[in-house]
């Protein structure tokens, strides 16, 4: 099985009332970009979630993607326990990509 040399993310955004996102993407910098921007339509558009508040780094697409789901399926406390463990002042990590 080939490798890929492309770091795949897993992410969880939210917005100052704590409306949670979790995605899975190739180009960190860049959704996160698109989300601030607020050109991504659905969900993150309509809450304003756009604080990068945790992301985890995967080689292999199909792990992220299975982690992404994982998380997905969290309650939203271990979700917040999940940020909170990394980035207890929810702080927006988006300025140390």
């Amino acid at each position: 099985m080939l490798t890929s040399c492309v770091p795949f993310h897993v992410y969880i955004l939210a917005n100052r009332t704590r409306v949670l996102y979790t995605g899975v993407t190739s180009d960190l910098r860049a959704r996160i970009y698109q989300h601030k921007l607020h050109a991504v339509g659905g969900f993150t558009q309509r809450y304003n979630v756009d604080q990068l508040v945790y992301y985890e780094e995967y080689q292999e697409p199909i792990v992220a993607i299975t982690r992404e789901k994982q998380i997905k399926r969290l309650t939203r406390a271990k979700k917040i326990a999940l940020v909170e463990r990394l980035n207890p002042n929810w702080r927006d990590l988006a300025g140390s990509l």
